[in-house]
């Protein structure tokens, strides 16, 4: 583990096609910001020149040349680790490709076997494009499943996804909507409202208030809606609670976002996809964040996506970015003192 009294958090520029650089330009511009964690940014050295001219911004930070210096360096400007991952012509802006993804996979990979080695605390990438990556060779639904093989993780993993003071997770993810029912099990249900229960501990919520998601309209109508909130979800709720775990439901989903607006829930274990993304993204799109649960180290990135509609304008929005940021240092140095 890094030896600065801050997390160290390695940053990475995300897809080249997309705005990636520029937003990490933006953020690293913020030392009201940064100066919350020892900051190490990993890529190209070309995208990070071209990140810093699109945003219009020039950052002080020092090269080094492996993450052993990393580890080694005082805390001050933001530190700059090279990797050639993707020559300039080999990416298109605002266009998926092969050689996108197998850049993006490249620096993933470096920081992540960093992070598993001790010399990083945390991992803040900008936004990747998941066609770009399985055109790469990527064999895997998301990142998150990527992420989880390269560690060798066999437990539940899942995908958090945060807007202020509200989290959210979800049971199942990047399935097709007509087979989310066939992996709707008390046991993921389960695994859902811990890792999101734990999460929310570690990122300082000191007595989390978690809701169940039911799956059908109304929460099935006490069965003539649809069943599986009698047979399954709220079998999960009791058990969840039997463990130690005190969450409610199932709610209708129409109605729980309303509640957690309000204040009464820090999170909604929700049963599919677009079910709590829709509810997080209408209440403030440009602040999402989205969480990498069950790794062994905090992994955040925005929860938009590469905006190649408009990248290399100047548009980009940076406030989800430094959430995603502000998350990964927080979550790490709470990770770091529960371990002493």
């Amino acid at each position: 583990m890094s030896i600065s009294q801050k997390p160290t958090v390695a940053l990475t520029l995300g897809d080249p096609a997309g705005i990636g650089s520029e937003l990490i330009a933006k953020l690293l511009a913020r030392p009201d910001v940064i100066e919350n964690a020892q900051v190490v940014l990993v890529g190209d050295a070309w995208l990070w020149e071209e990140g810093q001219a699109i945003a219009g911004v020039s950052i002080a930070a020092r090269t080094v040349g492996d993450f052993e210096q990393v580890r080694l360096s005082p805390e001050g400007s933001p530190l700059f680790l090279p990797v050639e991952s993707v020559c300039p012509g080999e990416v298109p802006r605002s266009t998926v490709s092969a050689a996108g993804g197998a850049s993006v996979l490249k620096v993933l990979e470096i920081c992540l076997d960093a992070a598993s080695a001790g010399l990083i605390d945390a991992i803040c990438f900008a936004p990747l494009n998941k066609h770009s990556m399985k055109m790469s060779g990527m064999k895997f639904a998301d990142e998150l499943h990527f992420v989880a093989h390269h560690l060798k993780i066999s437990s539940a993993v899942c995908e958090f996804n945060t807007l202020g003071n509200l989290w959210t997770s979800r049971v199942t993810s990047h399935v097709p909507f007509k087979d989310v029912v066939l992996y709707l099990t008390k046991d993921r249900i389960l695994d859902a409202v811990k890792s999101l229960y734990d999460a929310l501990r570690l990122a300082g919520f000191e007595h989390p208030r978690v809701a169940v998601a039911a799956l059908n309209p109304h929460a099935g109508e006490g069965g003539a809606c649809g069943r599986e909130e009698i047979d399954i979800i709220a079998p999960a709720v009791q058990e969840a609670n039997a463990q130690g775990y005190p969450v409610a439901g199932p709610f209708p989903a129409d109605t729980i976002f309303l509640k957690a607006r309000d204040g009464q829930y820090d999170g909604v274990v929700t049963m599919y996809h677009d079910q709590g993304q829709i509810a997080v993204k209408l209440l403030g799109f440009e602040r999402g964040v989205t969480i990498h649960g069950g790794l062994p180290f905090p992994v955040t990135t925005p929860a938009h996506g590469t905006a190649f509609d408009i990248s290399g304008q100047n548009k980009a929005n940076v406030e989800a970015t430094v959430q995603a940021f502000l998350i990964a240092g927080r979550m790490a140095l709470r990770s770091r003192s529960s371990r002493v």
